[in-house]
């Protein structure tokens, strides 16, 4: 029996085979587009959003509240982008600071030492001379001082005349007082005087043996917390008055280095207080910290 040939007019199952793979090829490629179209525009939203969303935070238009500290932020969408900012600012001051201190510091220190070499160390002196008011210069018998020998000079001059300064020290009642803890050295000169008079010459002659010499005596006193005065130094004289001189004229210094404390007291007193000139000159008190 014979085969009946295919018809002319309809298409051979080879050509229907390669019409069903090259659809199938285009319909793939068809989806594939699509899918790729579909997640481009879906993470181009998605960056957008984003990236209005962290332009928000930085221009506040975000008003939910922010605390690093609190779970709850970390739900923010502004938490990350906060949080970054926030550890950058951080970082950028404390290199700041690193950076700056130790410059301020050096500065500051160079500008004190210009300061301290313009103005100089702090002086702490007083040097302060006699007065002419002798008569009101020594204080009654029977006053708070008789415990210290002789009689406290008090009318020293304490204002800026002459040779006379007060420098963080001050004078009250004859008596430097001290401010400064520090080892001072401390000094005193006094000038005796003497001129007999005519209608006393002839019984100092007469009497010779017995009024031929005069003690002079120079104390140098402080007083502290103790009740009583406390001693520093001493000088003494014992002279003969020349019968042929006009004036009789001696003086007495003495100086030394003593550790004084805060609020103590430095004064001077003497005896045959009479003698005494108060020449600013001549007589004079003071002391200076030595350290």
């Amino acid at each position: 029996m014979a085969m009946q040939a295919p018809s002319p007019g309809g298409p051979s199952p080879g050509q229907t085979c390669v019409l069903i793979l090259i659809f199938t090829v285009l319909l793939q490629c068809l989806c594939v587009a699509v899918t790729y179209v579909y997640f481009t525009n879906e993470l181009k939203q998605l960056q957008d959003k984003y990236s209005r969303s962290g332009i928000a935070c930085f221009l506040k238009e975000d008003d939910s509240s922010w605390d690093p500290t609190e779970e709850e932020s970390m739900d923010s969408p502004c938490w990350r982008i906060k949080w970054q900012l926030h550890q950058f600012i951080r970082k950028m001051i404390l290199r700041t600071l690193e950076e700056t201190i130790p410059t301020v510091q050096g500065k500051k220190q160079q500008h004190s030492s210009h300061l301290g070499r313009e103005r100089g160390p702090q002086r702490v002196a007083a040097h302060i001379t006699g007065s002419s008011q002798r008569r009101s210069t020594f204080p009654a018998a029977g006053s708070k001082n008789e415990k210290a020998l002789g009689q406290k000079i008090n009318s020293w001059e304490s204002s800026r005349k002459g040779h006379s300064f007060l420098s963080n020290l001050h004078l009250r009642n004859g008596e430097l007082v001290i401010h400064q803890t520090g080892f001072y050295y401390i000094y005193s000169q006094t000038y005796f005087r003497f001129q007999e008079s005519e209608e006393t010459l002839g019984a100092v002659l007469t009497e010779q043996n017995k009024k031929k010499t005069k003690q002079m005596v120079q104390y140098i006193y402080k007083w502290t917390s103790y009740p009583d005065p406390i001693l520093l130094m001493k000088s003494a004289r014992n002279s003969c008055w020349s019968k042929d001189s006009e004036y009789g004229l001696y003086s007495l210094y003495q100086g030394g280095v003593f550790e004084l404390k805060e609020n103590d007291r430095i004064f001077v007193s003497v005896t045959n207080e009479q003698l005494i000139d108060m020449d600013q000159q001549a007589s004079f008190f003071g002391a200076f910290l030595i350290g």
